[in-house]
């Protein structure tokens, strides 16, 4: 009989294991619904590439900006859409006795001269849990747009204790490959696959 209990329980955790994830919910929000934009001192956008299989490299984007739609009573019909310069790549980077290499970065690979502009536009929002979700998107970049999703974690929604005006707070992970993108420059002592890490702070507009 146990055995059979057994089966059963088993049986009955396979069927409901496709639809557990349809059962997140993200939760109510204690702020006003609106337009949040970047708090640009508190935000940070850096992106990882391996380096001849030996290191991941690390860069960073010292201009973009974001603003986020909230709905706070269904967090999941909130919408994003993210500006960002190719030109303010910083790699840190001394290398001023022969170029300037976020330059080479900047015009080579990103190709900033012809597509001024990377832009993200989120189309999606699917809740993993309390506060966390998967947010997909358009990349448009090198003139290419094509759907990223980032894992996204909301680390709090509340009156700033110094402002005193709404604000949220959100950490985000993602990759993409930038083969599909067109990026091709150095591909083997390169990788392909492009990971991002994005720390951001929005004030209420």
């Amino acid at each position: 009989m146990k055995l059979v209990h057994s089966m059963i329980a088993a049986a009955a955790m396979f069927a409901m294991a496709p639809v557990a994830p349809l059962l997140a919910q993200a939760a109510p929000l204690g702020v006003p619904a609106g337009e949040y934009g970047l708090d640009k001192t508190h935000g940070s956008l850096t992106f990882t590439i391996s380096h001849l299989g030996l290191s991941n490299y690390t860069a960073r984007f010292a201009s973009f900006d974001a603003t986020i739609t909230l709905d706070p009573k269904v967090p999941t019909n909130s919408a994003v859409t993210v500006t960002i310069d190719p030109k303010s790549v910083r790699t840190d980077f001394p290398f001023p006795e022969k170029e300037d290499f976020d330059k080479v970065i900047a015009e080579k690979f990103l190709q900033a001269g012809q597509f001024p502009t990377i832009t993200f536009k989120s189309t999606g929002l699917t809740a993993t849990g309390a506060t966390t979700g998967k947010l997909t998107g358009d990349l448009t970049l090198l003139g290419v747009t094509k759907p990223v999703t980032l894992d996204v974690t909301l680390n709090g929604a509340k009156e700033h204790p110094m402002r005193k005006i709404p604000v949220l707070g959100f950490s985000a992970t993602g990759s993409f490959k930038r083969s599909d993108f067109g990026s091709a420059a150095l591909q083997g002592p390169l990788g392909d696959e492009i990971k991002v890490i994005i720390e951001a702070e929005f004030f209420k507009k």
